[in-house]
């Protein structure tokens, strides 16, 4: 097929406008003598398309094929032969205008374990902060951690249920204490959560960053625009061929090709373009212009289970799931955006430690006031309740693949989940630790009875079993290009691909390793640190800002003994 090289060059152009393509596209585009291009392989939300502009209706997008790549990985041993779902947004804002608009940016210890890379040191907390607060505005207000003047707007959830309040309360009861504010001065301990969501609509990448500067002069975006390969001349990357309606373009960049395509797909069109393991890519017929084997190795995420338990009071989102209201519910949003519609539900939660001697949290509890899965199917009939829970920094570690070399081809998908004995350790704790959460006085005037695992699993081998056939992803992949001096690094502290010259990637897959919580609010403060590297801005000032930690994290595994 003939390639049409497009007659207009940009100074950038960005593969993929997903949480960090939204950002860079909006920062590099602030420079009025910089020409911007941006290809998204998907197209736009409309305005009325409610399963992306709901928040209570994130299952929806996030389990079809209109706005997700709708990956699986291949069949995972440890968790009984199951192909998992790995969703991940193909529209404009990405996989930030399907997920669960969670906003979590992980712990402070995280960013310094990356600093302790010396080509990584501007990458320690008190240097990102700085980012976190630039993309802010949150409904509290600014302060010393949060921002107050930012394109991402974030809300507080406002409790609606007792249950809540009472979850919170038994984490109290437990020993693990109270935290204000798990994205601020202490994360461990349980508390309000926070959101993407401004006045009860979903804020994604796109609607925060890109949808108010669209009209820019120096701003163009092409959707549907399937990325093909980077061209290159020599070594150095000049632009981006791409597919759009059954025809070839190729479109050139004066400065840099910027691949914002999230973990799976920047590894892949990596990979395409000869850049990733030799023999890999010889195996697919793909001439080897780098031979980088860091290139979708590295492959990290995040695992959790349900733990359920049924609900003694009529005080969960159970009655919205009949038919009679969730017409009231949609109704009540589509007018007002308010109600039930205009939250996650996500609105309580908790980071604590499974046992002492680890440094800060290494489990993570969302909760939701019904026994329900995530992806919305199965719910269990009556009221109830339950915790998400898992670990957050496994040692497993997995890979991306090219299937074949056509960019239309799924990637093989493979995170070797639960392939590390720690992670058996960590999965059990969870649920034993949840359990005993869920014994306390807080929410003695709601549990009922537990529904999943279920009572009869009490040994290590029931446990494991569940684990097994109940476990999900929580859709946090990254790392698999990863950032870093090592030699399996992908790129520079820069974001600079090793080994070409004028090609980024910005977005998860440059995490050295996985943050200790969602991944959204870190992939957009990555992106906006990284938006000054690549123009030669010079970076916002270090912050100052003190980060708790449990003084005797050493000897304890909780702040306190339980309360009852």
């Amino acid at each position: 097929m003939t390639v049409e090289r497009l007659d207009q060059e940009w100074d950038y152009i960005i593969v993929g406008a997903g949480s960090a393509g939204c950002v860079l596209a909006r920062r590099l585009s602030e420079d009025a003598d910089v020409r911007v291009l941006v290809l998204e392989a998907g197209g736009n939300a409309p305005w009325w398309d409610w399963r992306i502009h709901m928040p209570a209706a994130l299952s929806y997008p996030m389990n079809s094929t209109t706005y997700n790549w709708d990956y699986h990985t291949v069949p995972q041993p440890n968790l009984a032969n199951r192909r998992m779902h790995t969703p991940r947004g193909r529209v404009l804002g990405g996989s930030s205008a399907i997920n669960g608009m969670a906003y979590v940016r992980g712990h402070a210890c995280d960013y310094d374990r990356w600093a302790e890379d010396p080509a990584l040191a501007h990458w320690s907390y008190q240097h990102c902060l700085p980012y976190f607060r630039r993309a802010e505005t949150r409904d509290l207000g600014a302060d010393t951690y949060h921002g107050g003047e930012g394109p991402l707007h974030v809300t507080t959830g406002r409790g609606w249920s007792p249950l809540y309040q009472a979850f919170v309360q038994a984490g109290v009861d437990a020993g693990y204490g109270y935290t204000e504010d798990m994205n601020g001065y202490r994360q461990e301990g349980f508390g309000p959560m926070q959101m993407t969501v401004r006045d009860g609509v979903r804020w994604s990448a796109y609607k925060a960053y890109l949808e108010p500067v669209r009209n820019r002069d120096n701003l163009a975006i092409r959707t549907r625009a399937l990325s093909r390969r980077i061209v290159f001349e020599g070594r150095r990357a000049v632009g981006i061929e791409f597919a759009q309606q059954g025809r070839r373009y190729e479109a050139r960049a004066r400065r840099r090709v910027i691949l914002a395509g999230g973990p799976i797909n920047s590894p892949q069109l990596l990979m395409l373009s000869g850049i990733g393991p030799a023999e890999h890519l010889r195996e697919h017929g793909i001439d080897v212009r780098v031979d980088l084997p860091g290139v979708g190795s590295n492959l990290q995420d995040h695992l959790e289970l349900y733990v359920q338990q049924r609900c003694k009071k009529p005080v969960s989102l159970a009655p919205a799931l009949k038919p009679w209201n969730k017409i009231r519910v949609g109704a009540q949003w589509l007018l007002l955006h308010t109600g039930h519609g205009g939250t996650n539900h996500f609105e309580s939660g908790g980071f604590i430690r499974s046992r002492a001697g680890v440094k800060h949290p290494d489990l993570q509890y969302h909760f939701m006031p019904i026994a329900i899965r995530y992806d919305g199917k199965s719910p269990v009939k009556g009221h109830g309740f339950q915790a998400h829970v898992g670990p957050m920094r496994s040692p497993s570690r997995g890979t991306v693949r090219l299937s074949s070399a056509d960019p239309a081809d799924a990637p093989i998908i493979d995170p070797k989940y639960m392939s590390h004995p720690s992670d058996w350790e960590e999965m059990r704790a969870s649920i034993r630790l949840t359990r005993e959460i869920f014994a306390q006085s807080g929410l003695g005037d709601f549990a009922g009875g537990e529904i999943a695992p279920g009572p009869e699993a009490r040994t290590d081998d029931e446990l494991d079993e569940f684990v097994r056939q109940a476990a999900e992803s929580a859709y946090h992949p990254s790392c698999t290009c990863g950032m870093g001096s090592g030699p399996d690094a992908v790129v520079d502290g820069d974001t600079a691909v090793y080994g070409v010259d004028g090609l980024n990637v910005v977005d998860s897959s440059i995490m050295p390793t996985i943050v200790s919580g969602n991944l959204n609010a870190p992939t957009i403060m990555l992106a906006e640190k990284a938006a000054d590297l690549v123009a030669g801005h010079e970076p916002l000032p270090r912050a100052d800002a003190p980060v708790w930690i449990a003084p005797d994290w050493e000897q304890r595994q909780r702040e306190n003994e339980p309360a009852d």
